[in-house]
């Protein structure tokens, strides 16, 4: 953790806070204050419990704020891509617009795991398939994507989506949208289906779970967003204030018929509420399969909204979690809490 500090490592955020105990005072891990010597940082699961031992909360990083808005830097070049998606922005013109290019790239690429040209790059031809599928010519595309090469345009869209304009008018992307949480930056990738995946961006083997979407539907991922991922975001933010525990999205998840099978079970245990791994086994007509309960739950794609961490052990155990099991903790927690409020003041 405390090399995470000193990194100011993003994929930290919403796992731990830091209390400096020279100064009194506690910070998210990417806070840009000066660091401490190791020996006079303790650390904290909760801002909570940093309050509670005493510290007071960093002007600096806002530690208290629900979430952690993008920089200053990084919003400033986003509203320019949404402004114009087929912009590209040179160095040139980041330094006309104010912008220094270097703090640019450093910044954007913390903040969203990819430089700020990928993003232009994958934003650009992501529209340009959004236009080619609702039939517009491909060279009024090309065009109005900044390329003026035939052959550089259709390059770069076979690199992306594996096949060239012409080829893809039947085809769909998943579009991909970063959301922040009280827990923790979440990616969330969805096409004209519904959401496809929901975790947490530090949940290991990430990469490898949109590697195989993107095998199962033949198909690329793209920065974008459409009316599933603005419905995740904004039912994520109730959720997380307490006011709606129950999410009401369009789901597509991809699995086997077991697994969808679990997942409709593990859907219907209400917030603030747990099963057991036989519990979900007899509720599915696979009574003692509980083993095989646990690789479909431990495969589910769309944490939070299939509600994955409300399954326990008999013993009562959390067991394992591919958030985090702190994080699992948390979410139960969290359900119990405002679950019992809204059961106590319904609206």
């Amino acid at each position: 953790m405390y090399q995470a500090l000193t990194r100011r490592d993003p994929a930290y955020e919403g796992v731990f806070f830091a209390g400096v105990k020279t100064t009194g005072i506690f910070c998210r891990p990417t806070c840009h204050a000066k660091k401490p010597r190791a020996e006079n940082v303790e650390f904290f699961a909760s801002a909570a419990a940093a309050l509670h031992d005493g510290y007071r909360p960093c002007r600096l990083c806002r530690p208290m704020d629900r979430v952690q808005p993008p920089p200053p830097v990084v919003a400033k070049l986003l509203r320019a891509v949404e402004a114009d998606p087929a912009l590209r922005l040179t160095d040139k013109e980041l330094v006309a617009m104010g912008v220094d290019p270097s703090t640019a790239r450093r910044r954007f690429r913390a903040y969203y795991g990819l430089t700020f040209q990928a993003y232009q790059r994958a934003r650009r031809l992501g529209r340009a398939l959004h236009e080619v599928r609702a039939g517009r010519p491909v060279i009024d595309v090309q065009l109005d994507g900044g390329y003026e090469s035939t052959s550089g345009f259709r390059a770069a869209f076979l690199r992306l989506f594996g096949k060239p304009p012409r080829g893809a008018r039947a085809d769909d992307c998943l579009l991909a949208r970063r959301i922040d949480t009280p827990l923790g930056k979440m990616l969330a990738l969805a096409d004209g289906q519904g959401l496809r995946l929901l975790e947490f961006v530090d949940r290991r083997g990430l990469e490898n779970e949109i590697a195989h979407l993107r095998r199962r539907l033949h198909c690329a991922v793209v920065p974008g967003t459409n009316a599933v991922l603005e419905a995740a975001e904004i039912q994520l933010r109730r959720y997380f204030a307490g006011g709606q525990l129950e999410f009401d999205l369009p789901l597509a998840p991809v699995g086997s018929p077991f697994q969808l099978k679990v997942w409709a079970a593990l859907r219907r245990i209400p917030p603030g509420a747990t099963r057991s791994y036989a519990q979900i086994a007899a509720e599915v007509g696979r009574a003692g399969a509980q083993r095989a309960v646990g690789r479909a739950n431990g495969s589910n794609l769309l944490s939070l909204v299939i509600p994955c961490h409300r399954v326990i052990g008999s013993d009562g155990s959390l067991t394992g979690y591919g958030g985090g099991v702190w994080r699992k903790q948390r979410l139960l927690d969290h359900e119990r809490t405002y679950a019992a409020e809204i059961t106590a003041n319904p609206r």
